[in-house]
């Protein structure tokens, strides 16, 4: 063997032994997340009996190629975090005559579409925007049916989280920093100034996107008290994560509890190896990805596979990142914020993410405001009952004078 053969075959044996190592370290912790997985597991075991591994990988890839969802796309942007991280972000504008404004052509920097109207020499009045914010493991794309409701009747502004979507990776993350919902809440901050400097706005927040809107408040309540319109909370909580039980028996969740922390630095520090074993064991990710995510049976197989691409294209650090910040979530100080403006908040009877009761204690605290539990919904409600979201969401914006009542765009 020669020396560089040797060099190669020493490094290959250290990478391998440190890979094991490090699975070990996550294995014992991956029998317990094992307890998660099971009633996932036995559905896609019953699948395979009658439908064939190949079959399935097919149907994947039809539904990648032919679903619509998450198709839309408006006028893009960027928005620069305090941390100096680029966050990106897509406005749907309206047209003077109730059109949507398109994204400008290649080469056309103007944006044609987004100049406002001006009576008498001087500019109209900032209109109200609309500013959705999406949840842990999802993207913009998220809000897909909402977005085709209200395309040219409101203005919009969708945005990626940081290290989601086409936003730039956390870079206070990539130097170790933590990442905490109070970074989220300044983020927002950030996209608000960049895509909405002026005029009322709509916070709309799914899961992580409603626990940004409360961080927001509590960093700025001043911006809610000038300038926040009426709020949106889906399948969100104000705090006490860390008593969800997943819908599992207490000794399981008990066990996930005690050691997911650990599973997720061990599997983030093995990013692309966790990434192939994702992709070898799709099946089993689906069944999780479907039973943490709607409540329904009879859900349409695109939005599943829809909801699939969205949490498959997070990487698994970022995953491992973003996790801790839950369990520290406290923000129910920040709720009377909102008691002087209409909210909605909405939830899932079946979300086992956020529970129900979650979205219950905020009503809690902002007795004014519009309590919606959707029957037969689980966590990703939006996608698995879209017209209601959409109905209630239009409820609300027509309340503000946001858009005409009763007026919605075909979805």
């Amino acid at each position: 063997m020669s020396e560089i053969g040797a060099g190669d075959a020493v490094t290959t044996a250290a990478t391998t032994a440190a890979t094991a190592a490090g699975w070990r370290r996550a294995g014992i912790a991956g029998a317990a997340i094992g307890v998660l997985a099971a009633g996932a597991a036995a559905g896609v075991a019953v699948e395979r009996l009658t439908v064939g591994r190949g079959m399935r990988r097919r149907a994947r890839l039809t539904l990648d190629a032919t679903g619509p969802y998450g198709s839309l796309r408006g006028m893009p942007g960027r928005a620069t975090a305090d941390d100096g991280t680029e966050l990106y972000y897509e406005v749907d504008e309206v047209e003077p005559d109730g059109g949507t404004a398109d994204a400008p052509a290649d080469g056309d920097a103007t944006g044609a579409g987004t100049r406002r109207r001006r009576l008498f020499g001087r500019k109209a009045p900032a209109p109200v925007t609309v500013v959705f914010s999406h949840g842990y493991c999802l993207g913009q794309d998220s809000w897909h049916f909402q977005r085709a409701a209200l395309r040219g009747l409101v203005r919009t502004v969708h945005w990626d989280q940081r290290s989601h979507g086409r936003s730039e990776r956390g870079r206070s993350q990539a130097q170790g920093v933590p990442v905490g919902i109070d970074r989220l809440g300044r983020d927002l901050m950030a996209v608000i100034e960049a895509a909405a400097p002026e005029g009322r706005l709509v916070l709309v927040g799914h899961s992580m996107g409603g626990m940004t809107m409360m961080a927001l408040a509590d960093q700025y309540p001043e911006l809610v008290r000038d300038r926040v319109a009426a709020v949106a909370f889906v399948g969100t909580s104000s705090g006490k994560l860390g008593e969800v039980s997943f819908g599992l028996p207490v000794a399981g969740v008990n066990a996930v509890r005690r050691v997911l922390p650990g599973v997720l630095r061990a599997l983030g520090s093995q990013a692309e190896l966790v990434e192939r074993g994702r992709r070898a064991t799709a099946d089993l990710f689906a069944g999780l990805i479907k039973r943490y995510s709607f409540g329904s049976r009879d859900v349409d197989p695109s939005v599943v596979r829809f909801a699939e691409r969205l949490i498959e294209s997070t990487p698994i650090d970022v995953v491992a990142e973003f996790y801790p910040a839950f369990t520290e979530h406290d923000k129910s100080a920040a709720l009377p914020a909102f008691r002087d403006v209409p909210v909605l908040i909405l939830a899932g009877d079946k979300d086992l993410v956020t529970p129900s009761s979650h979205s219950e204690a905020i009503a809690d605290q902002l007795p004014d405001a519009e309590l919606v539990i959707v029957p037969d919904a689980g966590h990703l409600v939006m996608l698995e009952h879209p017209e209601t979201v959409t109905d209630r969401l239009a409820d609300l914006l027509a309340r503000v004078g946001a858009v005409p009542a009763a007026k919605q765009r075909d979805r």
